[in-house]
Parts: C-alpha cells; structure tokens; sequence
C-alpha cells in the first residue's frame, strides 16, 4: 500500500484535473473531491462535496486520518465573474470554504505532509490595477487590497504554527486544459465561439480590445507542478509564478488559432461574448446535434468562461494598448521545476483533444 494519500479538492475544475492526471503517475491513493464528478478519475476515487457545508466536511474530511498532502483547487465564482472578484461576499465564501475542509482534516490526518494552495495573478492586483513587470513572489505590493487569497494564505501560515507540514503557494497564470463549466477555461469559450462563425461561413473574427501581452499555463504542466511542490524541499514554505514559459499577444496569435480552427483569420470587430454568446445557444444546440457530439449545452460547457474571455482580450479598454501582465518564474526554475511548453502548441494540443473527444465540432 502506497503511504502517500492525496486530497484533490476542486478535481472537476481545470486545476484539480491537471493535478489528478500528474498524480495518476506517482504510487500513491488519490481522492477526487469536486460537486460533480472530473471527466475522468485517473485511479481516485471520487467523492462529492459541498464546500460550502460545514457539517457535510467535518463528516467527511474527519475520517479522513491517512491522508498526506492536500492540493486546495477550489473555487467559488459568482455570476458574472470579474464585479465578483471584488466583492466581500465571495472573498467570505471562498475562505470559509478551506476551513471547512481543513480544519476536520488537520485535526484527524496526523501524518499530514504538505498542502499546495492555488492562487493566480490576482495576487499582484492585476484585476484592479497595472502590475509590476515582471511581477515577483516577494512583491505583494496589494496585500492591502482585499482578496481571499490572504485570508486563506494567512489561515495557513496560522495553522502552521507547531505543526509538521508544509504548504506551497502556486501562482498560474491563465489557465488553458480540459473542463466542463469552469469559471475560467477559455478553450470551450474560443471554440464554441470559432464553431458558431465556421458554421456561418464566416472567418475567426477577433472580438477583443486592444493588445495585451499575457502569459499561459498548460493545465498539464500545472499538474506536474502541483505535484512537483508537494514533495520538492525546495518548494516548502514558498511561493512560486507558473507559466508556460513564453509570452503572446492575442492579435498575434489569431492567426494560428484560426487556422487551428480550419478558419481564415479575420478582422479586428469588439464584441462581449459574455453578453452575446447566451442569446446563441440554440446556435451551439443545432451544431452539437448536427455533429453528433457529446459536449453539453452552452451554460453547462462554457460557465462564466465567456466574461473570462472578455476580461482577458480587454474588451472594452481603449487606446492602443493595456499593461502586460507578465511574471518573473526565475524562482520556480531555481527551486527545480523547469518544464515548459510553447504556446501556440498548447493551444493546438487542447483543440485537437476537445475535437477527439468530440466536444467540438471536426475542423474538417
């Protein structure tokens, strides 16, 4: 019997999942805790619950006496996503969420190693404000700003004291992999949005604001990360940025999405997917039924993915240009974790799965 058990909690989402297939390759128990079952389960066991149910987690996670290391994906987003990202109630909400699972969890898993924290680039006030470039783990500059990460990071660091595990903070940036009805998967948003144009003859029109360079992170190579952190000395205690390793600006990268997508690149035209996109859902029904695929309706694939989609192309912003929102990952190279992946490769990896599976429509 392995003597490592690991707590996957927000499996279904595009974190939790990267973490579950990484994980699948180490000797080890899994348990996948998520509301509804991920797309697949890699050798865990899936178990569904309520964060949000105090009662439901000290049952739960109290019998739970053999677990080792806990991954914390979880995540409340409200409808609407970016007004709620400044909001109390949600910051409320996503804190009491971990200490509803780690409060019955630390008190009954005595041989608890490590806990991996996901955060993003949040933490550097990228949703309020311009952020230092590159921005740096020891550069918090908005830890005034209120922000459930600190509370869930402070409630770490407080649980902590005495006690013999360790905990890792990981930064992404935006997240690219396999989910359904995430918060902020902009894959299924990007190819629903490509389907509907294809279907109409038209090109991949770009319907976002003016250029910003961002950085990627494969929800894969997250995985590794993850599971990386939760054994590495190196990472015990520290926070680290995750990305790909490259940089891109959406206009420049449009051409290769579209031909990705079996499409002719077409012009610049704003437009709100998260405002637009609802009204066509029986657009996306007419195409799963004319393709024959197994992918969900509209709200059920995409969740609030599309208001992502607009945040991240700065629709609405004007001039010629945002702040980049880059961040240094020197340290995470230092401490041993050196993977990474190109763009533009990740981009046709996750079409040409979602297409194999038969969540998007063939491209030819």
């Amino acid at each position: 019997m392995p003597n490592k058990k690991v707590i996957v909690a927000g499996a279904s989402g595009l974190v939790g999942y990267g973490a579950l297939k990484a994980l699948a390759g180490e000797d080890c128990e899994v348990v996948a805790v998520s509301r509804r079952p991920p797309p697949a389960l890699h050798g865990a066991a899936h178990v569904a619950a309520d964060l949000n149910d105090p009662a439901q987690c000290r049952e739960l996670f109290g019998s739970m006496h053999d677990a080792t290391h806990l991954v914390y994906a979880a995540l409340y987003e409200k409808p609407g996503l970016v007004p709620g990202w400044l909001e109390a109630e949600q910051i409320d909400i996503n804190d009491r969420m971990l200490r509803n699972l780690f409060e019955p969890l630390s008190a009954t898993a005595t041989n608890l190693r490590h806990v991996t924290l996901l955060q993003g680039t949040k933490a550097y006030g990228v949703h309020v404000q311009p952020i230092p470039v590159p921005a740096r783990e020891n550069r918090d500059e908005l830890h005034q700003q209120p922000n459930f990460y600190w509370n869930q990071e402070n409630y770490l660091r407080e649980k902590q004291a005495g006690a013999g595990w360790h905990w890792t903070v990981l930064r992404p940036q935006i997240i690219f992999g396999m989910s359904m009805g995430s918060a902020m998967n902009l894959i299924p948003a990007l190819g629903i949005y490509a389907a509907l144009l294809r279907e109409a003859g038209q090109p991949l029109i770009y319907p976002g604001g003016p250029g910003n360079i961002l950085e990627a992170v494969d929800a894969d190579l997250l995985g590794r990360a993850i599971a990386w952190a939760g054994e590495a000395e190196a990472a015990r205690n520290e926070i680290f940025n995750v990305t790909n390793g490259d940089v891109f600006l959406w206009q420049n990268l449009w051409p290769a999405l579209a031909d990705m997508l079996g499409m002719a690149p077409g012009p610049e035209e704003p437009c709100s997917l998260g405002e637009t996109m609802p009204a066509r859902a029986g657009e996306w029904d007419a195409i799963r039924r004319k393709y024959g695929l197994v992918a969900p309706d509209l709200d059920s694939f995409v969740g609030e993915s599309c208001h992502y989609a607009d945040f991240c192309m700065a629709y609405g912003a004007e001039g010629f240009g945002v702040a980049p929102a880059i961040v240094s990952t020197v340290k995470l190279r230092r401490a041993g974790f050196t993977e990474m992946i190109d763009t533009e490769d990740m981009f046709r990896k996750w079409f040409r799965i979602f297409e194999d599976e038969r969540l998007l429509p063939p491209v030819s």
